[in-house]
C-alpha cells in the first residue's frame, strides 16, 4: 500500500475579500495573532505525517516563499540578543522542505491542483485549503489519512453547516454511513439555496488517489466559469469509491472578514499572556457599545 506522504496547498487566489490589505500581501500571510494563516496549514500537514509539500502560488506571492526560507541575518540577530523563544518560533517556519509551482492563470481550484500533477506522480496525496484552520486533538488531515488507509479510497473532509449556508460550499449527497464515514452518491458544487441534498459541506481537506488527475486534465469548466475540484470528485466517484468523513475538531473560516476576526480573537484567548487584558478590552468595548445603544 502506498502511503500518503505528499500534499498540495493551493495559494494562488487574489484575496479580493481582504483588499486593500492583500493588494501587496498574500492573504495566506495575514496573521492570526503572530502566525500567518498558511503556517497553520503547513504545520497540520507535517503533524499528519506529510513529508513533501508543494504550494501552488500565483503572481505576487513571493512573501510565502520568503517566509518558509532560511533567514540567517534574522536568526543571528535573535541569537545575539538571546531571544531564544522567538528564535525557535522563527525556525519552525524554515525547517520544512517546501516546493513551489506557479498557477499562471486563475482558472479555479481544480486547475490549481492539476498544476501539481508532476510533483505528485502516481501516488495518493492530500490537499489542504488555506481558508480553513482546524483545531483538533488528532490533526484533521491525519483523520482523513487514517480513513484512506482503511479504505484505500479518496476521502473528503466534511462538517455540518446550517441550511442557509449550504449554497456557499460543495455539498455531499450521502448514501449510508459507518460511524463518521459516509458513502456518497453525488458531490454538488454550491447548490442553489433550498436545493442542497444534505448539510454535509466540504471543508477544505482532501485525500485523493492519483486517478483524480484523469478528470482534472479534461479542464472542464464548472460553476463560476472555473475548473472546479468538486466536479472532478463527482466524476471520480463514478468509477471508484469516494468517501466523505465528518472529521472531529473545530473548523475556523479565515477566508472572510468576520470569520477571520473571530478566529483571531479565539486564538488570542489561548495565549495566557494576552487572555486577561484581551477580556478586559472586550468587556469595555461591550459596555461602551451598550451605553451607546441606550
Amino acid at each position: 500500500m502506498k502511503t500518503v506522504k505528499k500534499a498540495i496547498i493551493p495559494a494562488a487566489g487574489l484575496g479580493t475579500r481582504f483588499l486593500p490589505a492583500t493588494k501587496a500581501m498574500p492573504k495566506e500571510m495575514l496573521p492570526i495573532v503572530d502566525k500567518p494563516t498558511i503556517q497553520y496549514i503547513v504545520e497540520e500537514a507535517i503533524d499528519s505525517g506529510i513529508e513533501d509539500i508543494i504550494i501552488v502560488t500565483g503572481k505576487g506571492k513571493r512573501a510565502i516563499e520568503d517566509h518558509f526560507d532560511y533567514t540567517p541575518e534574522l536568526e543571528n540577530n535573535l541569537i545575539e540578543k538571546e531571544k531564544f523563544d522567538i528564535l525557535e518560533k522563527v525556525r519552525q517556519s524554515s525547517n520544512v522542505d517546501i516546493h513551489y509551482i506557479r498557477q499562471k492563470e486563475p482558472k479555479g481550484l481544480g486547475h490549481a491542483v492539476w498544476c501539481a500533477r508532476n510533483f505528485i506522480g502516481n501516488e495518493p496525496f492530500a490537499v489542504l485549503l488555506g481558508d480553513d484552520i482546524v483545531q483538533a486533538d488528532t490533526p484533521c488531515l491525519r483523520q482523513l489519512i487514517n480513513q484512506y488507509e482503511q479504505t484505500l479510497s479518496s476521502v473528503i473532509g466534511v462538517q455540518t453547516v446550517a441550511d442557509n449556508q449550504t449554497h456557499r460550499y460543495g455539498i455531499v449527497d450521502p448514501n449510508g454511513n459507518k460511524d463518521r464515514r459516509y458513502e456518497v452518491s453525488n458531490f454538488v458544487e454550491k447548490p442553489a439555496p433550498g436545493t442542497a441534498p444534505s448539510n454535509l459541506a466540504i471543508m477544505g481537506r482532501y485525500v485523493f488517489t492519483p486517478e483524480i488527475f484523469k478528470f482534472l486534465e479534461k479542464q472542464e469548466i464548472g460553476a463560476g466559469g472555473e475548473i472546479q475540484l468538486t466536479d472532478a470528485i463527482q466524476n471520480l466517484n463514478e468509477i471508484q469509491r469516494v468517501f466523505a468523513y465528518d472529521f472531529e475538531g473545530k473548523r475556523y473560516d479565515v477566508g472572510e472578514k468576520l470569520g477571520f476576526i473571530q478566529t483571531t480573537l479565539e486564538f488570542a484567548l489561548q495565549y495566557p499572556e494576552l487572555k486577561g487584558d484581551l477580556l478586559n478590552i472586550m468587556k469595555n468595548l461591550l459596555e461602551k457599545e451598550a451605553a451607546h445603544i441606550k
